[in-house]
């Protein structure tokens, strides 16, 4: 959802930073090639691979010539792993993310912004999309991170929740022709999106397009792209179209602009 603003930004000479917390270890896997890796009753070694996979999507959406922002993993790679879907076993895992407690997954990212003092920082929405836990829980320690941070350091100086536009979704879905064996479109509703008079900032990412979609299909276990480039699929095969522009709704207290941002730095250039 965000692989556009990040290529856009290195793009502009921005230092970004991209700060994961799990490694993605109870994540499906398309395909047979690296079926085996999963964690339920495969060899548990997904995570590992993603770190891969990450990396070179980190890669993808750099400019040629210049140096890719590495992978940060919340506390160090596989500190914390990936809860799964509610209700799950893997949720109750010792280490999973759903069982750490807030005050040390608080204490980790803080030391991230205090050392990075990003002036933008982009997190999950409440729902964390659409509603894993790890995605809400990523969103619940952004919010209490990030007021802390501001609180005793003054940065950042912005936030934004990561969502997509209902009308961009519906024409994206529109557009759509032809679609891969097996492939459909989603029901009315099923894909999550925000009304439009919701939205704060619409960033323009056509310029760097190729580069977010080269980063879609770097993450081979779980995004297959379609052959027209223009729609993406997980493994639920449910086609998505993707945007040339993203979208996004900001959450601090800070001074606003009138009307709609085109830039997550509007006001501190």
């Amino acid at each position: 959802m965000t692989g556009g603003v990040i290529a856009r930004y290195l793009a502009e000479g921005v230092d970004v930073r991209v700060v994961t917390f799990t490694l993605g270890e109870e994540g499906e896997v398309i395909g047979d090639r690296w079926a085996q890796l999963v964690a339920d009753g495969g060899a548990d070694q997904l995570g590992g691979y993603r770190i891969g996979e990450l990396t070179a999507a980190l890669a993808a959406v750099t400019p040629d010539g210049a140096t890719p922002p590495e992978p940060r993993f919340l506390g160090g790679a596989g500190r914390w792993r990936d809860s799964g879907m509610a209700g799950t076993p893997s949720a109750e895992h010792p280490r999973a993310l759903f069982q750490a407690s807030q005050a040390d997954l608080v204490a980790a990212l803080r030391a991230e912004l205090d050392a990075f003092e990003p002036h933008v920082v982009v997190t999950y929405d409440e729902a964390g999309t659409y509603g894993h836990p790890d995605h809400k829980r990523v969103h619940e320690v952004s919010v209490a991170a990030l007021a802390e941070s501001a609180a005793q350091t003054g940065f950042p100086r912005k936030v934004y929740e990561s969502v997509t536009r209902r009308s961009t979704l519906d024409a994206g879905l529109a557009s759509i022709g032809e679609l891969p064996d097996g492939w459909r479109l989603p029901e009315p509703g099923e894909l999550p999106s925000y009304p439009d008079e919701a939205i704060t900032a619409s960033v323009d990412v056509s310029a760097v397009l190729d580069h977010k979609v080269a980063a879609l299909a770097a993450h081979a276990t779980q995004v297959i792209v379609a052959p027209t480039r223009t729609e993406y699929a997980l493994s639920n095969l449910i086609a998505q179209p993707v945007s040339p522009v993203e979208h996004f709704i900001r959450t601090d207290a800070g001074p606003r602009v009138d009307g709609v941002e085109a830039d997550l730095f509007e006001g501190l250039r």
